[in-house]
């Protein structure tokens, strides 16, 4: 969806069938926030009282753990296994008196492996399962949006349309509904402010540059020429820019476009991609199926030559793949967690949010390999 579209769909009529409606129909009491953290943050406020400790999978943006930093709880990383499931006996060794919850994350937007048998060794320590789909809102499992299958939840909506922000929190069970107070941080925004303004000017300049090679090359030379892309801001300063409740712009949008065409849209994507890429011996698909009812949010494929296909990509018009994710710095220096940092340096996500190029992906089928294209320096990315 560019921007000009997201315009039109904000200045429309509700769609029984929106984004926001299809996600109240499964947990009618959900909270709207502007990022996922903020979320996570009220969402665990009412156990932090006393510190402890939140188990977290390695394999995790760097930023995740700054709510918990912010309400005294102490992160705890686990390890995974490399089908992004959590290793159990790590998980049993870490858990202990002071542990108050402890995350899954459904990765890419695909059911977490041993989920429920992560669940069970939380409950047996009493503590609050936490079901992390920042990456796909509208993923179903078994008929259960994925998000609601533990005790809270969290998803992330700027993740599936490109709009200025969005999240929810899901409070599932009883232990999480007690004492949830919704902050300052909760809600959505009284009216459209400066803040999407910008938004869509910015959005309308990228549709320009996406639309006119010229152009892109030119800004592209600009940035090269003042040092390249700018740095990329430190967690905690991600972290308070989430800090506000959900756009009015965001919710305009997510109130009037159709979830089922979403979903369409992004399993067709994601099946074009697999017919691409299924035959390359030098890729390894990590999610090779699709199952019913799933919306992805990207194809994730693992290479040893990441930066290689990241240029084939860019070639082919491709340019928003990215390694991921951004590891925290106690996850990085750390080598119990060298199966977290192997796939973050070896996972590229493909996003499906748009619609295939037929063109660009004729051109990146004729790259017969990875290492046939020059590499590129693109450092891992924190977004999905």
């Amino acid at each position: 969806m560019d921007s000009t579209l997201l315009l039109s769909r904000a200045l429309g009529r509700p769609d029984p069938n929106g984004v926001l409606s299809t996600l109240e129909q499964h947990e009618p009491g959900l909270t709207a926030y502007g990022s996922g953290k903020a979320a996570l943050r009220d969402g665990l406020a009412p156990i932090a009282a006393d510190g402890g400790n939140v188990l977290l999978p390695a394999y995790l943006p760097d930023g995740v753990a700054e709510p918990l930093f912010e309400l005294g709880l102490e992160p705890r990383y686990y390890r995974i296994r490399p089908d992004l499931g959590p290793d159990l006996s790590d998980v049993d060794r870490r858990l202990d008196a002071e542990t108050v919850a402890g995350l899954s994350v459904e990765y890419f937007g695909f059911p977490q492996p041993r989920f429920d048998e992560f669940g069970a060794l939380l409950a047996e320590y009493g503590c609050q399962h936490v079901d992390d789909n920042a990456h796909a809102s509208l993923s179903l499992h078994e008929n259960t949006l994925l998000g609601t299958r533990g005790d809270l939840g969290i998803t992330s909506l700027w993740k599936l349309l490109p709009i200025p922000d969005g999240a929810v929190l899901y409070c599932n069970s009883d232990a999480a509904r007690a004492g949830f107070e919704p902050s300052s941080i909760a809600g959505v925004r009284d009216r459209i402010d400066g803040s999407d303004c910008r938004f869509v000017a910015k959005a309308l300049a990228a549709d320009v540059l996406e639309s006119n090679a010229r152009l892109r090359r030119s800004a592209e030379g600009l940035l090269a020429s003042r040092g390249g892309r700018p740095p990329v801001a430190s967690p905690g300063d991600r972290y308070e820019a989430g800090k506000r409740p959900m756009s009015r712009l965001s919710a305009r949008v997510l109130e009037r476009v159709d979830a089922r065409a979403i979903r369409a849209t992004r399993r067709e994507n994601y099946r074009a991609w697999l017919r691409l890429l299924s035959d390359r011996d030098d890729l390894e698909i990590v999610r090779p199926a699709l199952p019913e009812g799933i919306c992805p949010q990207a194809v994730p494929v693992r290479t040893s030559e990441p930066d290689r296909l990241l240029a084939v990509l860019e070639t082919a018009g491709i340019a928003t793949a990215h390694t991921w994710p951004r590891l925290a710095e106690a996850v990085r220096t750390d080598p119990t967690y060298a199966t977290a940092t192997k796939l973050a340096a070896e996972t590229v996500a493909i996003p499906v949010r748009d619609r295939p190029d037929r063109d660009a992906f004729d051109a990146l089928a004729q790259s017969a390999r990875v290492g046939d294209s020059p590499a590129v320096d693109r450092s891992p990315s924190s977004s999905p």
